[in-house]
């Protein structure tokens, strides 16, 4: 009898482990297909796989689907869509912010709250909302203390530059980003390497 459960459990955990396995493959799979998204359709599709994903990596799943939003609304915003773009940006942050709140010091997550709260007054048509302003500043500076060199960063300071009318000091820093992204080597096959289709500006 003991024998049997044994082996019934050996066998439950294995396959757990495949299932776990399979999961995080396809948690894979999603980051390469949001690198490669370019319309907002492509987008809701990888959002929708990140959000319903089923893995040991909830943090990353729920910052990526939060990535996906964000992206979907850039792609928006440059073909000047009459669509609603809050809802998304709202939900973004929410998503966002519930991840921040398991990782403060993470850069990555930082960046992104930075750049969703820079969209978020792109959205509104807002020039000084002052709680808006001091999320960004605080995401930037979280950012900054632990991530130098990161493209992701360049882009929101140049973002932050653009918003404040310096377009001058904004090309430099796109410019900046673009040798960033050529140079970036991912630790692994989930990390970031979004946010080059973000410099338009410079080319």
């Amino acid at each position: 009898m003991t024998k049997l459960l044994l082996i019934l459990g050996f066998l439950i955990v294995n396959c757990w482990t495949k299932a776990q396995s399979f999961t995080d493959k396809a948690l894979n799979q999603a980051v390469l297909q949001l690198n490669a998204s370019k319309t907002a359709s492509d987008y809701d599709i990888v959002f929708n796989k990140f959000s319903g994903a089923k893995t040991s990596e909830t943090l990353q799943a729920n910052y990526y689907a939060a990535v996906a939003l964000y992206l979907k609304n850039e792609t928006l915003l440059k073909k000047a869509s009459g669509a609603s773009l809050s809802d998304d940006n709202a939900l973004a942050r929410k998503i966002a912010t519930g991840t921040w709140t398991a990782q403060r010091d993470h850069a990555e997550i930082n960046i992104l709250l930075g750049l969703l709260y820079v969209q978020k007054m792109q959205i509104d048509g807002s020039q000084n909302n002052q709680p808006d302003l001091d999320v960004i500043s605080q995401s930037l500076a979280k950012a900054e203390a632990n991530s130098a060199n990161n493209p992701r960063l360049t882009v929101l300071q140049a973002k932050i530059k653009e918003k404040a009318g310096d377009k001058s000091n904004a090309d430099i820093l796109y410019r900046k980003a673009l040798g960033e992204f050529s140079n970036q080597s991912p630790s692994d096959s989930k990390s970031p390497t979004w946010g080059k289709q973000l410099i338009t500006s410079v080319q």
